[in-house]
């Protein structure tokens, strides 16, 4: 199955008043973004269940900040 996460469109719709660098940046966490999105689909697929859950807040000190995230795995008891 496969799913559209439009994750790269979103971030490009959502760039458009940034700077080149800023833009550069939004790209890394965009793809790096879909890597993580395959792998969790991947992980479902192999029977576990996958929960991102926000662990930490960074803030970059001028009002800037981003969800930093860390996995919680459920594995279905398999006899």
């Amino acid at each position: 199955m496969s799913v559209q996460t439009r994750v790269k469109e979103r971030a490009e719709e959502q760039s458009s008043a940034m700077t080149p660098e800023q833009q550069a940046m939004i790209r890394m966490v965009a793809n790096d973004l879909h890597r993580l999105n395959q792998a969790v689909m991947k992980a479902v697929d192999a029977g576990v269940s996958v929960e991102l859950v926000r662990s930490a807040r960074h803030h970059g000190g001028e009002g800037n900040w981003g969800d930093l995230l860390i996995p919680v795995i459920v594995t279905q008891g398999r006899g």
